[in-house]
Parts: structure tokens; C-alpha cells; sequence
């Protein structure tokens, strides 16, 4: 199986996207498709990967940070995970830009508010970012906590969504 990537150049920095049918796989803050790769186990890892244009996720992409941040949510993602992941990774893409929850009211959010451990799992297992937003979940205690593609890109994207909400 064959996937397509293709990087950008974003405020936060570059932006790879990897797409398989045009779906998003994996995509982050980085300029290494090997990033990207290692977000997704070994078992969902297309066998080659080609330079081209991703399409309407690169659209997307341009588009939210032009100001239009409901794009992102347009475009098909594709994981591998258990029930409770895909829910969680369903129920991510519904909180409004601008309006972060906590890990506590994520597990709410999903229906089980004593799975805080499984709501940060949830985001930290999220391979297409920014398309599924785990950057809107904080520490319990609202602070920042950590993110894959690092604290100031999550900044960022907060700040930009607060400031256009």
C-alpha cells in the first residue's frame, strides 16, 4: 500500500501531510516523513511513500491558517485503533476552535468521566493532527501539558483559533 506526502510551509513551521486514498494517515510539524511514519504502527505503515500533491488536506491546510479553521474538518482521516480510540478521535474533532477542554471534561466529553487516562492516551496516540485536534485538550489543571509536535505549536494553534472564534 502507497501513500503520498507532501510538506508546507505553515507559521508554525513546516507541516507534512501523508495521505493514503485521499485520506490523512499522519501529519504534523515536521520535516521528516520518518515523523510521520513513526506516528503509525508498524502494521498500518504504507510500503512506499511518493512526493505529490495531498490534495484537499493541503487545501485545507492553507485554508485554516488563512483564517478558515472548520476546513481541517472536511477532510477524511483515516486510524487504527481500538472502539473507545476511534470514538475518542471522533468526539475531538467536535470541540469548537477556541473553546479547549481539559483532559477531565474530555473524558465527559466521551462518556467517561473517570477515563482521564484514557482521554490523554487518546490524544497522544493521534496521528493525523491538526485534522483531529487533540491540540484542544489541556492538563486537568488547564495548563498546556505536552504535545507531539511541541508546547509552542500548540500555543499557536490555541491562540489562533481563540483569536478568530
Amino acid at each position: 500500500m502507497s501513500a503520498t506526502i507532501q510538506f508546507l510551509d505553515t507559521p508554525d513551521g513546516t507541516f507534512g501531510i501523508l495521505t493514503r486514498d485521499g485520506s490523512v494517515i499522519a501529519s504534523g510539524w515536521t520535516e521528516s516523513a520518518e515523523h510521520l511514519l513513526a506516528r503509525l504502527a508498524e502494521k498500518n505503515r504504507p510500503t512506499s511513500v511518493v512526493d505529490g500533491d495531498t490534495g484537499q488536506a493541503a487545501d485545507a491546510v492553507r485554508a485554516f491558517y488563512g483564517g478558515d479553521l472548520a476546513a481541517i474538518m472536511a477532510v477524511p482521516v483515516t486510524q487504527s485503533g481500538t472502539t473507545l480510540q476511534h470514538a475518542g478521535w471522533q468526539a475531538l474533532r467536535t470541540i469548537a476552535p477556541g473553546t479547549p477542554l481539559t483532559y477531565s471534561e474530555f473524558a465527559v466529553h466521551l462518556g467517561s468521566p473517570s477515563a482521564v487516562r484514557a482521554a490523554a492516551s487518546i490524544c497522544a496516540r493521534n496521528a493525523p493532527a491538526l485534522f483531529v485536534p487533540c491540540h484542544r485538550v489541556l492538563r486537568s489543571d488547564g495548563t498546556m501539558g505536552g504535545f507531539a509536535w511541541g508546547v509552542a505549536v500548540k500555543e499557536s494553534l490555541l491562540a489562533r483559533e481563540a483569536a478568530a472564534a
